[in-house]
């Protein structure tokens, strides 16, 4: 049970998901005080009985409940506050329908959309919001049949008695360690997924990483599912000589794709998951499967977005953390001129160290990391700094041979030269499209 009429409610950030929460409260009979510290913020979107007040944050201890924003660390509200959700526990108190949960240091996005094609295809009324962009409290009071949600380390923070049907991790590398302090802390937000599931629930995780595997095993009480593509799984779905094996019950199901396109690397092991996903909720796995048809990459996630003179141009500016650079570099097929850098998260650059280079021809390192990057890889690689995205794109233009690939994938956030991932994306679209050999 929702009660929020005649609460004091504190909503801490007005962006998206904020002001979705601030109006979403103060419609339930709550006293909303929604606040921010950026004097310019603005309030569109704000019922009229949302009180907003910009500059310092009140005591949070003088409120029944408070909802921050999740760019908002706990630090600056969980020591006074009486009680913390977040939109999504929210959102999850308010859906009449079950919930699919979908986390991970990477894919998220992809899987998430692809489970909300899936279920359409087989006759489901889904919806998708949550961390991919529109708030979850935006699906609360649609006609559906099943709610979906991307949620996000930070996300997890701040749920209570959230509990998802389907909850799926795809998978952890160390990512946002400047919010977390440790991977320890962000491994442990992640498993928050599942802390509240029960036997009739599921859990959705990557197979290839034991620990993370037996994490998830403690983790909760939900029926553990795992996805792989190198090889067979017990419970779960994989790739077996050019099909998909789905197994949820004793029986295996063989589904053959025939002219279904299935994606190359990291991109099939999103669809196992999806379609684990879909069928975990009840969709019919063949017509789940036909949505595939139409599926397309999301912007910004190793799109080719210009092909000149022979030489392909990438923009997979999602790419944030290391761990999708690598990934990322392990899908080319041909030699890389490779556009890295931004701001650090607090991981550093061991991990790409690590990975296989033989293939990058050149690493044009930009922005705040650049001269990390050149410093960690400058020995196994040809490395320069040009400094900005539009001098890389630049210099790239003039060492590229036909054959080679462009490839933006930066390792890092993109909050020292952008406002967003998408907007960095955007710039090196309109630059690629420019470009001339």
């Amino acid at each position: 049970m929702l009660e929020l009429a005649g609460r004091k409610v504190l909503v801490i950030g007005l962006g998206v998901s904020g002001k979705s929460a601030a109006a979403f409260c103060a419609a339930r009979g709550a006293q909303v005080l929604a606040c921010d510290e950026r004097a310019d913020v603005c309030a569109e979107g704000l019922p009229p009985e949302v009180e907003l007040r910009r500059g310092a944050l009140p005591d949070p201890a003088a409120f029944d409940l408070v909802v921050p924003s999740p760019g908002v660390p706990p630090a600056r509200y969980a020591a006074r506050a009486r009680r913390v959700w977040g939109d999504v526990e929210l959102a999850f108190r308010a859906l009449p329908v079950p919930v699919a949960a979908v986390t991970g240091t990477n894919g998220k996005s992809t899987t998430v959309r692809l489970a909300e094609s899936m279920l359409r295809a087989a006759g489901l009324r889904a919806r998708a919001a949550g961390n991919l962009g529109e708030p979850a409290l935006s699906l609360v009071g649609e006609p559906l049949d099943v709610a979906l949600l991307e949620v996000s380390s930070f996300q997890l923070e701040t749920v209570e008695a959230f509990r998802p049907r389907v909850g799926a991790l795809l998978n952890c590398r160390a990512d946002h360690l400047d919010r977390h302090g440790s991977f320890a802390a962000y491994r442990a937000a992640k498993l928050r997924l599942f802390a509240r599931q029960q036997p009739e629930d599921f859990a959705i995780v990557g197979g290839d990483d034991p620990q993370l595997l037996a994490e998830v095993r403690r983790a909760g009480r939900g029926r553990l599912l795992q996805f792989r593509t190198g090889g067979p799984v017990r419970r779960g779905a994989s790739l077996d000589g050019g099909a998909l094996l789905l197994q949820l019950a004793d029986a295996p199901l063989r589904l053959a794709p025939g002219d279904l396109p299935l994606p190359p690397g990291p991109l099939l092991g999103n669809v196992l998951a999806a379609l684990l996903i879909a069928a975990a909720l009840g969709a019919e796995p063949g017509k789940a499967l036909s949505a595939l048809a139409d599926a397309r990459p999301l912007p910004h996630r190793l799109e080719e977005v210009a092909l000149r003179d022979g030489v392909r141009w990438v923009d997979d500016s999602k790419a944030t953390n290391p761990a999708a650079a690598a990934a990322a570099l392990a899908a080319q097929h041909g030699p890389v001129i490779w556009i890295a850098g931004g701001r650090d998260k607090g991981v550093g650059f061991g991990e790409l160290r690590a990975a296989p280079l033989s293939g990058v021809r050149a690493l044009l390192a930009i922005g705040e990391a650049g001269a990390e990057l050149a410093r960690t890889l400058g020995d196994r690689i040809a490395t320069e700094t040009p400094g900005c995205l539009e001098a890389a794109v630049s210099r790239a233009r003039a060492l590229a041979r036909p054959g080679d690939v462009v490839l933006l994938s930066p390792a890092c956030a993109s909050f020292d030269q952008f406002a967003s991932f998408e907007e960095r994306g955007a710039r090196f679209r309109r630059l690629a499209q420019e470009a001339r050999s």
